[in-house]
């Protein structure tokens, strides 16, 4: 199986969900089966169905997480050190050249990627046009609007 790489932030987040599954999610759907088994006729119990699809909700995603967690290749990006290039973990200031408006993303892996929090995809159109560009370098990204033109401005490792 492949490495996936995701951030130190990343990976804690994911384990936090993953403890939060087995210590609270588990217990409750184990709970709900029960006092719908007490209930008396599982043919026609709603409450013994919704229960027993919860239940294979949450250990299947028990199983991603789990899956994900040991494929992650953790990233720190505090200690990183490359040497003022864009890469993974990176936090890049950019100024787009039609309109000088400033954004700040970080570079991340799939499952932390959020856009409004200035996380994007390793993967997407924009990160990989920045891969391994430095400060002063244009980015060129191919949008659906349309070609954007980015100068990058800063790049920091926090």
């Amino acid at each position: 199986m492949a490495t996936i790489p995701i951030t130190l932030r990343g990976a804690e987040k994911l384990k936090a969900e993953l403890h939060q599954l087995k210590t609270v999610e588990r217990p409750s759907v184990i709970n709900a089966i029960a006092e719908a088994r007490a209930q008396g006729d599982l043919s026609e119990n709603a409450e013994y169905d919704a229960a027993k699809d919860r239940q294979g909700f949450v250990e299947g995603r028990i199983q991603e997480v789990e899956g994900k967690l040991s494929a992650a290749q953790i990233i720190d990006p505090a200690s990183v050190d490359a040497g003022g290039r864009v890469v993974f973990g990176a936090t890049v200031e950019l100024e787009e050249e039609s309109t000088g408006e400033a954004v700040k993303y970080q570079i991340v892996g799939e499952d932390e990627a959020d856009l409004k929090l200035g996380l994007i995809n390793i993967s997407s159109p924009i990160a990989r046009a920045l891969i391994g560009k430095e400060e002063g370098d244009v980015a060129v990204v191919q949008a659906p609007g349309g070609e954007k033109r980015y100068e990058i401005v800063t790049v920091s490792y926090i």
